[in-house]
Parts: structure tokens; sequence; C-alpha cells
């Protein structure tokens, strides 16, 4: 086993420390990205679902012969 000196430990462990936090940065971006494209995928989903009851509302205004337009 080789003695090593003072400077190759203190750069090993900056470098395990920037590794270490590359990784945490890494993990921690996956799960913003991830949490942003659920939200993405939420809020798509209630405008469609506003679409959808604009659409049933319209119709069961005209199947009952009131006036649409307040559209």
């Amino acid at each position: 086993m080789s003695n090593l000196s003072r400077a190759e430990i203190r750069k090993d462990q900056v470098q395990d420390s920037i590794e270490a936090a590359t990784h945490a940065a890494g993990q921690v971006s996956n799960i913003v990205i991830t949490a942003v494209g659920d939200v993405v995928k939420a809020v798509g989903g209630f405008a469609t679902d506003l679409f959808e009851i604009r659409e049933a509302a319209r119709k069961a205004r005209t199947d009952m012969g009131v006036d649409n337009d307040d559209d």
C-alpha cells in the first residue's frame, strides 16, 4: 500500500464530493422534470374536461331549444 500525499487525498475528496453533488443534482433534475410533465398532463386533462363539459352543455341547450349565444 502506498502512502498518499495530503494533496492527493484532498484531490480525491474534492473529486468524490463533486461526483456526489452531480449525482444528487441529476436526481433532483429528474424529479423536477417528471413533476413538471405530470403537472402539464394534469392541466391538459383538466382543459379537455372543460371543453367536453362546455360541449355537453351546448348540446343540452340545443336539445332543449335554448339560445346558445352565451358561448
